[in-house]
């Protein structure tokens, strides 16, 4: 039996890797703040990552395989001193944002990283999680994986963006619904249980390397369509020009008043990183309709008219498709 410990393991991504596992036949322990529950048949020990001694109870013994997703340099950086060396294999959950620069259309994983955040700098997402691999590069030589995932989606998404838009047709049904232009916009996303299933395999095989676990590119407005037709919606697409949403303050990719996914067209290389390693390895890349199905499921529970973290209030949505229908 393998004993794995997961270094989070309650939160989204983290407990279905953890569940992943314990379905394996494993002895999974999760290390976490406490406040959600552990995945049933997990131990479950309580720790702060900001305490010099979080780790004390889980390095006194050795382990087959450690996950760690976090983004905080000084997290991984004092996992890593405490656990290498208790540990045969580590796989660490990094990020495509880890890459330098989103330039090259196409680039595989030997593409340059971000300059690595250092102690004191203003925290930077793509620069901490560079800071983060190499910290696991430079403990575990030939012992760790690390996987670059793109866009996570799928049921239980926190983050609201993917989930957005087809919960957004479905909502409107034969409403108009808002839509950037953007002609030469790409998406690109991994569904979480994709990725949390390749994640354990790999773990299991104790596999060593980079990958970039993310699906095949394809035009955002491809992604949309699929989302209007899983959602059933009949009404009106309106599309805005990337210049007239920025001017009403509409934001990019993700947040309060945003159209999610969409991108400046500064990016042409976002959304468009190779996949090959992932799929040579055997990583699985699922119907996009079938990831949409599941989400769009997932947004019916939980209330498709909810507040959400991310993309425009409807009232807000309308209001805009108001006015550019008295500009035309």
């Amino acid at each position: 039996m393998s004993d794995v410990l997961i270094l989070g393991g309650t939160g989204w991504l983290s407990g279905r890797i953890a569940q992943r596992w314990l379905d394996a036949g494993a002895s999974v322990t999760v290390l976490a703040r406490g406040g959600r529950p552990a995945p049933y048949g997990a131990a479950l020990v309580t720790a702060d990552r900001d305490d010099p001694d979080a780790y004390a109870r889980v390095a006194d013994r050795d382990w087959d395989e450690v996950v760690d997703i976090s983004s905080r340099p000084e997290h991984v950086a004092a996992a890593v001193e405490a656990l290498a060396d208790r540990t045969r294999h580590w796989t660490y959950v990094s990020s495509l944002s880890a890459y330098a620069a989103n330039d090259d259309v196409g680039a595989d994983e030997s593409a340059a990283l971000a300059e690595p955040l250092g102690p004191r700098e203003e925290y930077d997402y793509s620069r901490a999680k560079a800071a983060c691999e190499a910290s696991v590069r430079n403990a575990l030589v030939h012992r760790a994986a690390i996987v670059r995932p793109g866009l996570i989606v799928g049921p239980g998404d926190p983050t609201d963006r993917f989930g957005y838009w087809v919960a957004r047709f479905a909502l409107a049904a034969a409403e108009p619904v808002l839509v950037p232009a953007a002609p030469g916009a790409m998406a690109q996303v991994i569904d979480v249980d994709d990725l949390a299933d390749f994640i354990v395999a790999f773990g299991r095989e104790r596999w060593t390397g980079v990958a970039n676990t993310i699906g095949d590119p394809l035009p955002l407005a491809e992604l949309l369509a699929l989302a209007r037709d899983v959602a059933g919606h009949t009404g009106e697409i309106v599309r805005a020009d990337d210049d007239w949403l920025v001017a009403r303050d509409v934001a990019h990719w993700a947040g309060p008043r945003s159209l999610p996914l969409w991108l400046p067209d500064d990016m042409p290389g976002f959304a468009t990183r190779s996949n090959a390693v992932y799929r040579l390895l055997g990583g699985t890349i699922r119907p996009l309709r079938a990831t949409l199905e599941r989400t769009l499921a997932d947004e019916r529970d939980r209330g498709l008219a909810r507040e959400r973290s991310t993309g425009l209030t409807r009232d807000a949505e309308r209001e805009l498709i108001e006015e550019l229908g008295q500009s035309v």
